[in-house]
């Protein structure tokens, strides 16, 4: 997949392109179905197929901070994008010039001239352009004065309910990591470098864990889960706490992860972490004892969980 900026760094464009547009945040299975009609549409053309998308989301250039943490970031949006068999991923960066544009501008610039588009799918729900005044209705009108086709997809479901970036942000948070899979068609993932932390595990429990330095604005309510962490292409069994470690008196946030049956330094490596099921809460002990006792009883149940067909990562 050939990642760029504007629509004439990408060539081929002779015969047109297949277009989506979108925030993607999570790149959940109503995404992903999406992304797949363009991809296949295009193979049949025999044309590109492009996905665009925005870098910083729109939301957050308007309002700054003050929205709610996203899914995934761009890095890794456009990683599960890619895995998806797209040609093209252009990432637009929002500015208050992209802002002020009117939805005939935007088509006319970026998806006609740019793109010379032939197909364009869209979400149920999709609008665009200046004070979101682009839809469906004014895109078909567009399409037959430009010469290009619209489709719009119906929303996906799961459990009588629409599949969206804020149900999943909604269960990830209440730590329901389990039903948040059904949504996003894989487990919800974060990642870090492995970083220096109180270096209590190994020492003190005769656990060692992974202190890992998130760069993600998600994460699971606190607690213990069972996971699976990637390292170097490799996957292993694991358990992480995220919390505040409140047998030690801790009040800063970490995710601390141990690695089932792996004993190396881990100091300066990428891990990715993959939450399968909120074990347990997180609480407060009475000594070290009763702590190393809870922790192994949470290894047995995340091997447990894990070893089921399930809860294989995928």
């Amino acid at each position: 997949m050939h990642c760029v900026t504007w629509p004439d760094q990408i060539g081929g464009l002779e015969k047109g392109s297949c277009v989506t547009i979108g925030n993607f945040d999570g790149v959940h299975i109503g995404h992903q179905r999406l992304i797949a009609r363009v991809r296949d549409l295009a193979a049949g053309l025999g044309v590109p197929s492009v996905v665009i998308t925005f870098e910083p989301h729109p939301l957050r250039f308007f309002t700054g901070k003050k929205t709610p943490p996203f899914i995934t970031l761009y890095e890794q949006r456009a990683e599960l994008i890619k895995a998806l068999g797209i040609d093209h991923l252009l990432c637009l960066e929002f500015n208050q010039e992209l802002a002020s544009m009117s939805p005939e501008e935007f088509v006319r610039r970026i998806l006609v001239d740019g793109l010379k588009v032939r197909e364009l799918v869209i979400g149920y729900d999709y609008a665009f352009g200046k004070g979101r005044a682009g839809n469906y209705g004014l895109l078909t009108v567009l399409g037959k004065q430009w010469g290009f086709g619209v489709e719009q997809l119906e929303p996906v479901m799961v459990d009588q309910a629409i599949v969206s970036s804020t149900r999943i942000r909604d269960l990830v948070e209440a730590g329901d990591v389990w039903a948040a899979k059904s949504l996003l068609g894989r487990f919800y993932r974060v990642s870090g470098d492995v970083v220096h932390g109180q270096n209590r595990g190994g020492r003190l429990l005769g656990f060692s864990t992974a202190n890992v330095h998130l760069v993600d604005e998600l994460f699971p309510k606190t607690g213990v889960y069972c996971c699976w962490a990637e390292l170097e292409g490799q996957v292993h069994q694991a358990v992480a706490n995220i919390g505040y470690n409140p047998t030690f008196g801790n009040d800063v946030l970490s995710v601390e992860v141990h690695i089932l049956d792996l004993d190396r330094d881990l100091y300066g490596k990428t891990l990715k972490v993959h939450f399968v099921q909120r074990l347990r809460g997180e609480r407060k002990f009475s000594s070290l004892d009763e702590l190393k006792s809870q922790i192994g009883k949470d290894v047995a149940l995340g091997r447990t969980i894990l070893a089921l067909p399930e809860a294989r990562l995928v």
